[in-house]
């Protein structure tokens, strides 16, 4: 399976554009690091990372099928992206699967992939065990399966928990009174997968409604050797650039103002596809 850390090109839905100043910003940043990056054609918003297929291996992409049941009304039905048109249109094969699941619930590890139970909502006619036995043979890696977070409309796993190493997961550092049975059933699954935890900061508290996604760190984009972090103008911003300076020593870490984005449910991983490629391809 192939991390993120080991990722060495970047995609962006061209509607990026719109937001002029947060794009600018970004690509000043990836200039300066060198992050080589293209733009997605024919995208009907900025979430990249939930309608592009998943990159397992050198040449497999896997296309699920792409039908969030939160764009299923007449108001956002129109930014659902057709992902037929932009893989054809970058020139990319894909696998394509009938199971319906967004990139952004994709959390992937060496040896495995979390996913939050949204999966099973999503497609209650193929079983929870045989939608787990046909996740693992497409993935060709064991798949765990966590709560998925109370008011999160999406469900997506990347807010809740992102790879370290092999036997470690990062997660946000709720408050101890907050969603107090959500928490309990994460760090139980993931313990007994295996997994240890260290927590970042996390700070949504203060947000004007649920569908904000102001505080939450753990949805930073990274690449090889390199992590840009999400900042939102709060007192945790400084915490949360020192203790990844920590995690990550040696790698090059950058920050950049997020609200232009997470005011509108995602931060950095959401509108972000990275996957790795050989250096003549780039």
């Amino acid at each position: 399976m192939i991390t993120d850390n080991q990722t060495n090109l970047l995609f962006l839905s061209e509607i990026l554009a719109e937001r002029e100043r947060f794009l600018s910003q970004l690509i000043e940043i990836l200039d300066h690091q060198k992050i080589k990056y293209k733009f997605l054609p024919l995208t009907n918003d900025i979430w990249a990372v939930d309608y592009m297929p998943i990159q397992t291996g050198k040449e497999k992409f896997i296309q699920f099928k792409y039908e969030p049941d939160y764009l299923q009304n007449d108001e956002f039905i129109s930014t659902k992206t057709d992902t037929k048109f932009v893989t054809k249109a970058i020139g990319l094969n894909t696998i394509d699967s009938r199971i319906i699941i967004d990139g952004g619930n994709v959390i992937k590890g060496k040896d495995w992939v979390i996913l939050t139970d949204k999966i099973f909502e999503e497609n209650p006619e193929l079983g929870k065990n045989n939608l787990i036995s046909e996740l693992e043979k497409l993935f060709e890696v064991k798949v765990i399966i966590i709560p998925q977070e109370p008011n999160d409309f999406t469900g997506h796993a990347d807010g809740i928990v992102r790879y370290y190493d092999q036997d470690t997961v990062l997660i946000n550092r709720y408050k101890r009174n907050d969603k107090k049975d959500f928490q309990k059933k994460l760090i139980n699954e993931l313990k007994n997968q295996g997994l240890g935890t260290i927590d970042i900061p996390y700070n949504p508290y203060d947000n004007a409604d649920y569908d904000m996604a102001d505080g939450l760190y753990i949805n930073y984009l990274q690449m090889e050797n390199f992590i840009l972090l999400p900042t939102f103008d709060k007192k945790e911003d400084e915490e949360a650039y020192r203790q990844f300076q920590q995690l990550f020593p040696g790698q090059t870490i950058e920050t950049i103002d997020s609200r232009d984005i997470s005011r509108d449910g995602g931060v950095l991983n959401c509108i972000t596809w990275n996957i790795r490629v050989d250096e003549n391809a780039r």
